[in-house]
């Protein structure tokens, strides 16, 4: 028995300060995570306040705007969110032969990513032409219909400067090279607010194009994040060591290699972007004010979860550059350091939903003097709305905190097809069938569609937390074992 006067509290002191130090420090310590975390953050953060002011100006410009700007710009993310879940895991690859200390396989990996891009592109243009029929037969009120048209061919036709540009960060985020990727992506928000605000308002001798702008003012500031993705790595000495450049061919074995985990991948990205398009699209056969308010709620709740899908990033990174080294070990404390993070962001910004709803709501009020659309709604019965909904963004996403990082991590170690299934099952079992069902006999309100949103994010967390904590992901192989030299 310890005697000694304060004997016990300063060994309990002793203990917290080891655990915190111990957390703190080394492979997948909270240091290095948020090395890796921070910049892709910001990053995050540079992609949420283009989509925010976006919208802000549009819905200041007309409530008939921003009714369509979600619906619209969803639908043309559904359509690309295959490709670009596919691309994303270029970095998958890059972190793995990086941990693996094989660079000569980092070049061969990036490029099968850039051919897969600039094919994807391609398709992607040629569905531009289908925004006028999807929106007919969502059956959207009339005064919104051919502003959800006109905003999704635009994104739709330049979608693959985002996947060229997603590719490109993949291969820097895949070395841990996360700064260059946050500057890149601050300079394309430093282009892109302003360009917005111009080409929505007519300032500064642009012409007033309203929706049609903010769609091309997104569609160049991502082909400028290509173009400084390109510019970085021809001044990068370390990108023409690993022969980035000589590797500019096709190669069907890593094609292969990337499109086994990428499909999958890529298949759950579009089925978690499809049940958020449906129910979008499911909440508009209510009214415009259930639309408009969901349109802002969402608008809202991007400043939630975007920072903490740079911690998913982050996940994937040091999972899977642990996974090559051979050290699952490593993984799993990068893992649970990092979910404390995105759990602490995630209740920080809650609070504040919570807290403040007026003041957020209120950025998205139509500027007084600006001619409205008829049939718009007034604002105060969708702030009024949007305060109740923001309770359930509240809800919800201390949930999907678990959910983006515990992805993050099964994703890092090449464990897609789970996550494909799970999405496949949650999306169409627990958030399409049953909203469709609420909206279409009424039941519930605006309330019902929302209770099926928060209870497909439960299940998905769920689902990944139990798969994670079953330790299969630990003995999966992605990358070819390294052939031994003869002789």
């Amino acid at each position: 028995m310890n005697t000694t006067p304060g004997g016990e509290g300063a060994s309990r002191q002793d203990l917290a300060a080891t655990v915190r130090a111990s957390r703190w420090e080394g492979p997948g310590g909270y240091r290095e995570a948020l090395a890796v975390g921070m910049p892709l953050m910001v990053s995050m953060g540079s992609v949420t306040l283009m989509q925010f002011t976006d919208r802000i100006f549009l819905g200041r410009h007309s409530v008939a705007e921003i009714a369509a700007a979600v619906p619209s710009g969803i639908a043309s993310f559904l359509f690309l969110s295959f490709f670009l879940g596919v691309a994303t895991c270029v970095s998958v690859l890059v972190a793995q032969y990086a941990g693996a200390c094989r660079p000569e396989r980092v070049g061969p990996a990036l490029w099968q990513g850039v051919w897969f891009s600039l094919f994807s592109g391609v398709i992607l243009a040629g569905l531009a032409f289908l925004g006028g029929p999807l929106f007919a037969l969502a059956g959207h009120p009339e005064q919104v219909r051919g502003l959800e048209g006109d905003y999704f061919f635009i994104l739709t036709l330049g979608a693959g400067f985002m996947i060229l540009s997603t590719t490109l960060s993949s291969y820097f985020s895949g070395l841990g090279q996360t700064v260059p990727v946050m500057l890149v992506n601050l300079a394309g928000a430093a282009l892109n607010v302003p360009l917005d605000y111009a080409l929505i308002f007519g300032a500064w001798g642009a012409p007033e194009l309203g929706i049609r702008g903010a769609a091309m003012a997104t569609v160049a500031g991502s082909a400028t994040n290509c173009l400084l993705f390109v510019w970085l790595m021809l001044r990068s000495p370390e990108a023409r060591a690993r022969h980035n450049f000589a590797a500019a061919r096709l190669e069907p074995e890593m094609l292969l290699r990337l499109l086994r985990i990428g499909l999958p991948a890529g298949v759950q990205f579009f089925l978690d972007i499809l049940a958020i398009t449906g129910f979008s699209l499911l909440v508009g056969r209510l009214g415009m004010v259930e639309l408009s308010a969901t349109n802002i709620a969402f608008s809202i709740n991007s400043l939630t979860y975007l920072p903490v899908v740079g911690l998913s990033i982050a996940t994937s990174i040091l999972v899977g550059r642990s996974q090559g080294q051979g050290r699952p070990d490593i993984a799993q404390r990068a893992t649970d350091n990092i979910l404390r993070l995105s759990l602490a962001w995630m209740w920080a910004v809650g609070l504040v939903f919570v807290l403040l709803p007026g003041p957020l709501l209120a950025l998205f009020e139509t500027t007084p003097g600006m001619a409205a659309l008829a049939g718009d709604p007034a604002f105060a019965d969708i702030r009024d709305m949007g305060v109740v909904l923001l309770r359930y963004v509240a809800l919800y996403s201390l949930i999907d905190g678990v959910t983006i990082v515990y992805f993050g991590a099964l994703k890092g170690a090449g464990d897609t097809r789970f996550v494909m299934l799970s999405m496949l099952v949650a999306s169409i079992g627990v958030l399409i069938l049953p909203a469709w069902w609420m909206v279409e006999t009424g039941f519930g309100g605006i309330h019902g569609p929302w209770l099926c949103l928060t209870g497909y994010i439960a299940v998905l967390a769920g689902a990944f937390s139990l798969r994670y904590h079953g330790g299969k992901w630990r003995r999966i192989q992605v990358i070819e074992k390294e052939r031994k030299a003869d002789g």
